[in-house]
């Protein structure tokens, strides 16, 4: 189970990785599904929910404690050597001996650091056809991570709207597939 867990972060994260490395300079200041995120903002916030996984799960410390050391702009003159570098450290930070039996305390409460992989796992994909979508390239996601993306977010897609950070989850067409079902249930119109 950690080693195929781990298996999807990586296959996501490089799937993310490769859109970055492919935006365009022109692209940079485009809009996405997220309304109020330009490519910039979106590849930002990635990045910086990367960063958040070695303070959180390596060194066990608090929301509290990180603060804003992670606000504002993590992408500074080379975006996609920061999001390399952010990807890594995150990587390197779940695929330690015994991270992923951790407890961490993230947000909503304590939780199983595979749990939280899984969970930043499933939004990275959602993310990568966010990105996809904002650069013009090919949105299609590989469907072993859209069905573990959708595995992820089934059990709670209800709940995302009312976080303030998912638009209401749209009706799933009959005859849907796993990713227009994924992206209905995270309220993004395939």
């Amino acid at each position: 189970m950690a080693e195929e867990l781990l298996e999807r972060h990586a296959e996501a994260v490089a799937l993310f990785g490769g859109l970055v490395h492919a935006v365009p300079e022109d692209r940079w200041g485009a809009p996405t599904p997220c309304t109020e995120w330009t490519v910039r903002d979106l590849v930002n916030h990635v990045t910086g929910e990367n960063l958040w996984v070695a303070p959180l799960v390596t060194d066990g410390r608090t929301i509290p404690e990180v603060g804003d050391s992670l606000a504002g702009d993590l992408l500074g003159e080379d975006p996609a050597a920061a999001w390399d570098g952010a990807a890594a450290a995150a990587h390197r930070a779940f695929a330690a001996p015994g991270a992923l039996a951790r407890t961490v305390r993230l947000s909503y409460g304590p939780s199983r650091a595979s749990a939280y992989c899984s969970e930043l796992t499933a939004d990275v994909v959602v993310h990568a056809w966010d990105l996809a979508r904002g650069t013009g390239a090919d949105d299609r996601l590989p469907p072993g991570l859209v069905e573990f993306a959708l595995k992820e977010v089934m059990p709670y897609a209800d709940g995302l709207a009312a976080s303030g950070m998912f638009a209401a989850p749209l009706d799933i067409p009959p005859g849907a597939d796993a990713q227009t079902r994924l992206l209905a249930l995270v309220g993004r119109q395939g």
